[in-house]
C-alpha cells in the first residue's frame, strides 16, 4: 500500500482580501476533519487558544482537534515534518501566507519537500471583489499570483453590485488562465472544494456538537451561502486506455479544480489500480495492488466551477477500451508513469 499522504493547501492573497476569514470558516466547518494550520502571522485567527502562541515556534492544539503553529518560511519543512507525523493524525494542512508573502516561493517549497507524507493540495488565491481594481493597480504582482493559482476565491461578493462583480470575475478569470474561479461572501467556501471532509455535516444532524455551541451552526447564516461548485462522480467497469486518459488529463478544462479516485488501466497494468490526485495543474498517480476480492472499477470524482458535467462524462467514456482490438501497446503507460512518484530505491535515470 502507498503511504497515506496529507494534502498541503497554500492560502494566499493581499492584505485585507479575507484569507483569515476563510481560514476561520474552514476551522469552524472541520466537523471531524483534523486541520493543521501554519501561519506567518496570526492576524485575527478567531481561536482563543491562539493568544498563547504569540511568537514563531509556538504550536497549539485547537479545541476541534486541529493544530496551529506560527512559522517563518525557512522553517516550513521542519514544521511539515512535525505536522505530518502519524501521531498528529491530521487530514489536511493549510499554510496561510502573510499578505505580503510570495505564494510562488511557498508552492515551490511544498513541491520540493522530500517528506513522503506530503502532497501538494493547490494554491488558493483570495481576491477582494470590492478592492480588486485598486489592489491590481497598487500591486503589479497580482497578475503573476493569479496566473499561479489553482483556485481563485473572489471574496466579499456581497459588497459589490452584480455588474461590478461580473466584471471583476471576468478580469480575474482572464488573468488566472485555467484556474477555477468561485465567488464567496465572508470567506464561506465549502471545505469539500479544497479537501475531503472526514465527517460531512449530514452525519451529525440532530445533535449539537461542541463546535456548534462554540462557533454556531453553519445553518444559522442563510444570507451567506457557500461558494458554488460542481461535483461529478464517474464509475466504470471498463478499463481505461492510459494514453487516452492522459490526453484527457493533460487538456482538462478551465474550472476543473480537483480530480480524485482510482482508475483501472486493464491490460496495461493488470496487477495494480492507480489512485489519482490532481489539483489545478498538479497531477500524481499512486499504483497499488488491487484489494483481494474487490471489483475492478474506475471510480473518479471531479470537482470544479463552471464545468460541463455532460461533456466531462463523455470525454471519460471515450477513454474506455473498445474491445480486444484496442489493447494498449508497451509504450502506452509512459505518460502515466511520468506522474508516479519515485521511491528512494529507484535510480535516477535523468
Amino acid at each position: 500500500m502507498t503511504t497515506q499522504q496529507i494534502p498541503v493547501v497554500v492560502l494566499a492573497g493581499f492584505l485585507g482580501a479575507g484569507k483569515t476569514t476563510l481560514l476561520n470558516h474552514l476551522l469552524r466547518s472541520a466537523r471531524g476533519t483534523r486541520i493543521g494550520v501554519m501561519v506567518n502571522d496570526f492576524g485575527d485567527i478567531g481561536i482563543d487558544a491562539m493568544t498563547v502562541a504569540g511568537q514563531v515556534g509556538s504550536t497549539v492544539s485547537l479545541g476541534n482537534g486541529c493544530l496551529c503553529c506560527a512559522v517563518d518560511a525557512g522553517e516550513l519543512d521542519e514544521y511539515l515534518e512535525v505536522l505530518t507525523r502519524p501521531e498528529s493524525r491530521l487530514d489536511v494542512i493549510v499554510i496561510e501566507a502573510s499578505g505580503l508573502a510570495e505564494p510562488e516561493e511557498l508552492v515551490r517549497m511544498v513541491l520540493a519537500s522530500e517528506n513522503e507524507r506530503v502532497v501538494y493540495g493547490g494554491l488558493v488565491q483570495v481576491v477582494d471583489a470590492a478592492e480588486f481594481e485598486a489592489t491590481w493597480q497598487r500591486h503589479p504582482g497580482t497578475d503573476r499570483h493569479l496566473a499561479l493559482a489553482d483556485l481563485v476565491v473572489v471574496n466579499k461578493a456581497d459588497r459589490v453590485a452584480e455588474d461590478e462583480l461580473r466584471s471583476v470575475r471576468k478580469t480575474v478569470a482572464a488573468l488566472a488562465g485555467r484556474a477555477a474561479v468561485v465567488e464567496a461572501s465572508h470567506g464561506r467556501v465549502d471545505p469539500e472544494l479544497l479537501f475531503d471532509r472526514v465527517a460531512p455535516e449530514g452525519e451529525i444532524e440532530g445533535q449539537m456538537s461542541i463546535e456548534d455551541i462554540l462557533y454556531g451552526s453553519e445553518d444559522d447564516d442563510h444570507a451567506h451561502p457557500h461558494a458554488a461548485y460542481e461535483s461529478l462522480s464517474v464509475t466504470s467497469s471498463t478499463p481505461l486506455h492510459p494514453r487516452r486518459l492522459m490526453a484527457f488529463l493533460d487538456s482538462r478544462p478551465e474550472g476543473l479544480y480537483r480530480i480524485k479516485g482510482f482508475v483501472d488501466l486493464g491490460p496495461a497494468d493488470p496487477a495494480n489500480r492507480y489512485a489519482v490526485h490532481a489539483v489545478g495543474r498538479f497531477l500524481r498517480f499512486y499504483p497499488e495492488p488491487w484489494p483481494a476480492g474487490e471489483e475492478r472499477l474506475t471510480q473518479l470524482v471531479l470537482i470544479g466551477s463552471g464545468t460541463d458535467a455532460s461533456a466531462l462524462r463523455k470525454e471519460l467514456a471515450a477513454c474506455e477500451l473498445n474491445g480486444p482490438q484496442d489493447t494498449p501497446d508497451e509504450h502506452s503507460m509512459w505518460g502515466v508513469l511520468r506522474y508516479v512518484q519515485r521511491t528512494e530505491e529507484e535510480p535516477d535515470e535523468s
